[in-house]
């Protein structure tokens, strides 16, 4: 495991969902091509987008978020490529856009779906001639930046609805990540409520050093809408207001009862088991074959039909492995009957 990626300290999580997307990083870093990441809100999208910028040959520039759904639909272009003066009324200076500010760096696009369409067509013109024209200007600028983008939206319906350009995104989709829900992530909680118990414990200058057995049971049972984002909230709560050494059940505050919570049945549980273990197999050796199918398949000892079955069902995208350079990261993808988490180690990557 390289010192780099040991540095990603947000990052935390052993399950195999996660892992099968986090793996990608170090490789997908090196490349300077564009880069959509889906998961829902909470799941780690920004974090990941830091990550990659910070093993990228980019890294000593800077990284610029901006959350596309935050900002008026009328000033997203003007944020975006700046103006000149007298562009519009009130435009008495120009502006620089986050575009000319993130130069040598990386601009992390959160709720690409928001863009509007005009701005669209100019993203797309920057990604593909790496040039742009501020509002009210009659010269294009060249542009050296790298673009991540993320989406909380099912994709093929923003798609579908137009609210997403195709073009825009098979210019976006080079390389694709998925981040999964903490719902699907069950192993990783303990983890990651005890990185934010000591996290909240150092900030508020408290000794609270664990969770009691009934307070992790109610942190597993509960669906985790907000996904991270939403436990790290729970966990800060719950740190600040105890007073014992030991986090009780009685100290989580949840939005929603779990003591009523019907668990899974057999089949259910085990259906999902299975479905999470065919997508991070598939993907594992399409790491590691590069995307080729049919080596993929034979790898698999399975025929390239059946292969493919595997990764339509899981809708993955077996063109985002293809051409990633072989960086010798000391990652590799699970070879058939090995477990995961792999070469990682317990505890530093997820989120």
């Amino acid at each position: 495991m390289p010192n780099d990626l040991l540095e990603i300290g947000q990052l935390i999580g052993e399950s195999p969902c996660f892992l099968a997307e986090v793996r990608k990083l170090p490789r997908v870093a090196q490349c300077d091509a564009s880069v959509l990441i889906a998961g829902e809100t909470g799941t780690g999208k920004e974090l990941c987008a830091k990550a990659i910028h910070s093993l990228s040959p980019r890294s000593g520039g800077c990284f610029t978020p901006l959350n596309c759904g935050a900002v008026p639909v009328d000033l997203l272009e003007n944020e975006l490529f700046g103006h000149e003066r007298g562009a519009f009324t009130g435009a008495a200076l120009a502006r620089t856009g986050l575009i000319h500010e993130t130069q040598g760096g990386t601009l992390f696009l959160d709720e690409i779906d928001c863009l509007p369409s005009a701005a669209q067509v100019k993203l797309l013109r920057l990604l593909q001639e790496k040039e742009y024209r501020p509002l009210g200007s009659g010269k294009m600028r060249q542009a050296d930046i790298r673009v991540i983008a993320a989406t909380n939206v099912d994709l093929q319906e923003a798609l579908n609805q137009g609210r997403l350009r195709r073009d825009l995104y098979y210019r976006l989709n080079i390389f694709s990540l998925t981040l999964p829900p903490l719902r699907e992530r069950l192993q990783d909680i303990p983890l990651l409520a005890r990185h934010f118990l000591a996290k909240y414990s150092t900030r508020f200058c408290k000794s609270v050093k664990d969770f009691a057995v009934d307070a992790m049971k109610k942190l597993l049972l509960h669906p985790w809408p907000g996904n991270v984002r939403e436990l790290e909230h729970v966990v800060e709560r719950a740190t600040a207001l105890t007073n014992e050494p030991v986090i009780q059940a009685a100290d989580i505050d949840l939005p929603h009862t779990t003591d009523g919570h019907v668990p899974e049945s057999f089949q259910e549980a085990k259906a999902r088991m299975i479905a999470q273990f065919e997508r991070t197999y598939v993907q594992g050796l399409l790491l590691t074959h590069q995307g080729n199918i049919t080596r993929a398949a034979e790898a698999a000892q399975k025929n390239r039909r059946a292969f493919w079955e595997l990764i339509r069902k899981h809708r993955i995208d077996a063109h985002s492995f293809r051409c990633v350079p072989q960086v010798n990261q000391g990652i590799h993808a699970p070879s058939p009957g090995q477990n995961y988490p792999g070469n990682f180690p317990r505890g530093n990557v997820a989120r």
